[in-house]
């Protein structure tokens, strides 16, 4: 039992000592491929938040539009609700991802 704990000790300290001497922040810079990356991420993240505006806005105008002449057709105005409250729900998903990004992203530097 003695030399369990001796050598679970051991290796603890060796875990320590090794994790301390590794250092992830050698490096002055990410690589070249990494900034690439991030940038392109940050732009098409840019891109779907741009168009999704107008797109939620043509899509409940649509719904609307479906809505007020379906001249009393149950089948229409229960496709232009789901069509209203898709969008909104779609659109409010991708605005509430933006502010989770920009969250982590301020977090992270």
């Amino acid at each position: 039992m003695k030399n369990k704990i001796i050598k679970m000790f051991y290796t603890c300290m060796l875990s320590i000592l090794l994790l301390s001497t590794f250092n992830t922040n050698v490096f002055a810079a990410d690589p070249k491929l990494v900034t690439t990356l991030d940038s392109a991420f940050e732009k098409i993240e840019s891109y779907i938040v741009k168009i999704s505006t107008p797109a939620a806005a043509v899509a409940v105008g649509t719904g609307v539009l479906m809505k007020k002449f379906s001249f009393g057709d149950e089948e229409r105005i229960r496709t232009a609700n789901k069509l209203i409250r898709g969008s909104l729900f779609s659109y409010g998903f991708i605005l509430c991802i933006d502010l989770v990004l920009s969250l982590l992203e301020t977090l992270l530097t």
